[in-house]
């Protein structure tokens, strides 16, 4: 049996926990990365007037909100932080533990699950006035220790061309 790329443990883990949003995987070779994208749905039902942050406005009966967490090599990839919920790094070929796979798939599936919340929340509460996803490396890190095993960690390899 071949052995699992980030690409393919991730979007294994990615079909198998994350059930209830729309998640994909972007592969970009030449930047050495990829991306988790995810989308959130929500009616909007009053068709409230909505602006994205480029400022477009929008009155759409179903609001698509995107955004994405970034696995890159610090060596090799560009990359604009803020452009990002999240910017992890991997170790070139070597790739990335398989304890951070796993903790960023179960931590995803919560920020997903209190983002989904939020956002119908900021379609019926005239009082607030931003959405966006809320990311807590500390959260983070606590999902990941509680993949870590005494006997070390195994690390799933960045796919080759």
């Amino acid at each position: 049996m071949k052995k699992p790329t980030i690409l393919t443990y991730l979007d294994q883990q990615l079909t198998k926990k994350i059930t209830e949003y729309d998640v994909a995987l972007d592969w970009n070779t030449k930047n050495h990365s990829i991306e988790v994208v995810f989308r959130l749905f929500a009616e909007n039902s009053a068709h409230e007037q909505i602006d994205d942050a480029s400022g477009t406005l929008s009155e759409e009966e179903i609001i698509e909100f995107e955004d994405g967490i970034l696995l890159f090599n610090p060596e090799k990839s560009v990359v604009d932080e803020e452009d990002y919920l999240a910017v992890i790094p991997y170790e070139g070929k070597k790739g990335i533990k398989q304890s951070i796979l796993d903790g960023l798939v179960d931590y995803l599936n919560e920020v997903l699950n209190e983002g989904q919340s939020d956002l119908l929340d900021f379609l019926t509460d005239e009082e607030q006035e931003i959405f966006e996803l809320k990311w807590s490396e500390t959260a983070f890190n606590e999902a990941v220790q509680n993949y870590q095993t005494a006997d070390g960690d195994t690390y799933i390899a960045y796919p080759s061309y």
